[in-house]
This record gives structure tokens, sequence and C-alpha cells, in this order.
């Protein structure tokens, strides 16, 4: 299956809302332009998560999410806000992508995360 942006609408909505559900100070921070850039970086998540679903291989995701959190702390971000949102499209995933493609991605994020917890010692 080919991601194309309507057939993500859903799923990225729910994503973004879930982020903006758990943290309200953002909207007031960055306005709708943080919205509008959340919902581009969750694109990036899943072109990964894609990526590695077409090729069967789900440390092409974890392997991302590690490199991505490294950016982030160094720019002031906690692993937990990856996290929560890493869970956040997992979640959207079992309602939205379902079947052998939403199986994988749960399973993906889900060893993703261990690995972010493993590697941070968040636990």
């Amino acid at each position: 299956m080919n991601h194309t942006a309507s057939n993500l609408t859903p799923l990225l909505n729910d994503i973004v809302a879930g982020i903006y559900q758990a943290y309200p100070t953002l909207l007031s921070k960055f306005g709708e332009a943080g919205k509008k850039k959340c919902l581009e970086d969750n694109q990036h998540h899943l072109a990964y998560l894609a990526l590695a679903y077409k090729v069967q291989d789900s440390k092409i995701f974890s392997d991302y999410a590690i490199w991505l959190d490294g950016v982030l702390t160094a720019r002031g971000m906690d692993t937990e806000h990856l996290i929560l949102n890493l869970e956040l499209i997992q979640e959207a995933a079992q309602k939205h992508l379902p079947g052998k493609q939403g199986s994988f991605y749960v399973e993906c994020i889900e060893k993703s995360v261990n690995r972010l917890k493993e590697t941070n010692d968040t636990a």
C-alpha cells in the first residue's frame, strides 16, 4: 500500500490531536505553524514506517527513531516526547491501518520504543 496524502489524513489528524491533547501549551507556544510542522514531522515518521514495511525490516524504523532521538535531545527535547509521539502513531495505525501493514507498524513501533527506553534507561 502506498501512502497518499488523502489516505493518511485521518491517521495524521489523530496523531497530531493526541500530541496537542497531551501538551496543550504547544498551541499557544507555537500556534498553527507548530501544528503544521508537527504534521510534517509525522509524515516523515510514516514514510520511514512505510519503507520498513516495504522491505519487511523493522530495524530501518528503529534506527531512524534512535537517530531522531539524538537530534531532538540535542535540541532540548525529552525522549519521552518522541516515545509519546510513536505511541500515538501506534494507536492511529491500529485504528486506521487494519491487516498486515497495521500489525507491522504496531510491532515496529513497539520495538523502537523498547530500544529508545533501553538506550536512554527510560523505563
